[in-house]
């Protein structure tokens, strides 16, 4: 997986374009760092609906329908809420697409379950999802840019996986 955010926003406006699709991110951990990096590119308000950041456990529930009893369960760093969140932009946004992001970035709150640099991603349309776990290496900025490159690369796979 590339480490730079050189062409990624790009390749990912190019096949959302391609294919008339609209995207949605829902983000913790990155806070607001995919949506800025979509916007990146001219003409992304062609391809790109909703930017939400939802950094409190409040936030994920009022704003994105995460269920109260789903981060009292798994925590906000969960495949659960992820899905959720994914799930909640897309019904909040109408966008064909959502990624959605939460993670533990550092340098504190971390735990043995869940070490600094544990972050979970789910990408979704309104037939699949697919929710992933990675763990990244690095201080705070260098776990938080590895979660943007690793959100976009993955909306990209998830497109070529939908065709």
């Amino acid at each position: 997986m590339p480490d730079d955010l050189d062409s990624l926003p790009e390749k990912l406006g190019a096949a959302l374009r391609q294919r008339r699709w609209r995207i949605a991110c829902a983000e913790s951990c990155t806070g607001g760092g995919v949506a800025a990096a979509i916007t990146s590119v001219p003409g992304s308000s062609d391809w790109f609906e909703y930017g939400f950041v939802t950094y409190a456990d409040a936030a994920k529930v009022k704003v994105l329908g995460v269920s109260e009893a789903t981060l009292g369960r798994f925590g906000a760093v969960s495949g659960e809420v992820v899905g959720e969140m994914a799930a909640g932009a897309l019904a909040a946004s109408g966008a064909d697409l959502a990624v959605a992001v939460s993670g533990v970035a550092g340098p504190g709150g971390g735990s043995e379950e869940k070490p600094v640099g544990t972050v979970w991603f789910a990408w979704a349309s309104r037939e699949t999802s697919h929710v992933r776990a990675y763990r990244f290496d690095g201080d705070r900025a260098r776990i938080r840019k590895l979660a943007v490159v690793t959100a976009l690369a993955g909306v990209i796979d998830f497109i070529d996986n939908a065709v």
